[in-house]
């Protein structure tokens, strides 16, 4: 009786398959998206970053955010809903008053020489201050800033900001800089 001799598998094809499947499943799954806040940051520049306590107090615009996520600004505490108003009344300071943050005239591109706020939001949280407030607190500065900014392009050229071409989108931007220092989480009293 003659013996018969197992067949071998044709292991080649088979890697080729692997590899397709692979690919196919490389191509079509999706990743989840980063989530958090799409700030674009500016441009390096050779000058050190703003120091807060060199920088005159007046100018300095404190928010702090505790562990029991309470807002403490200019040690008083805050409601989150007053922020947008009181970031407003910081920036613009349309009273002159010593308390508010103080003013320079620069040359501004399309609109000559212009008194700008010198003042700085400086914001510091807690290490367990939650997220959401976090979010709720930089979108309360947006909103301030986004609003300083549509006023003033609807008083200056009398439309929206939205509705500028880039040069004067950039003068109305020169005119209300928006500069927030964000400090490392630290450790602060819950009260």
């Amino acid at each position: 009786m003659a013996r018969r001799e197992s067949q071998e598998v044709n292991a080649g094809s088979m890697a080729d398959i692997a590899f397709l499947l692979l690919i196919f499943f490389l191509v079509t799954t999706t990743m989840d998206s980063d989530k958090g806040l799409g700030t674009i940051l500016p441009p390096y520049e050779e000058e050190p970053p703003i120091d807060n306590k060199a920088k005159n107090e007046r100018n300095v615009f404190e928010i702090l955010v505790n562990a029991n996520n309470q807002l403490m600004v200019e040690k008083q505490e805050m409601d989150i809903a007053h922020l947008t108003e009181a970031t407003k009344e910081f920036i613009l300071n349309p009273h002159n008053l010593p308390e508010l943050s103080d003013k320079e005239t620069r040359k501004i591109t399309l609109l000559g020489q212009r008194q700008v706020s010198k003042g700085v939001i400086s914001l510091q949280t807690a290490n367990d201050t939650k997220y959401q407030v976090y979010l709720t607190v930089q979108n309360e500065l947006l909103r301030a800033f986004n609003e300083m900014r549509n006023d003033f392009a609807i008083r200056t050229f009398g439309k929206e900001y939205n509705d500028l071409d880039k040069n004067e989108k950039d003068a109305v931007r020169e005119s209300i800089p928006k500069l927030i220092s964000e400090a490392e989480p630290v450790k602060i009293a819950a009260n």
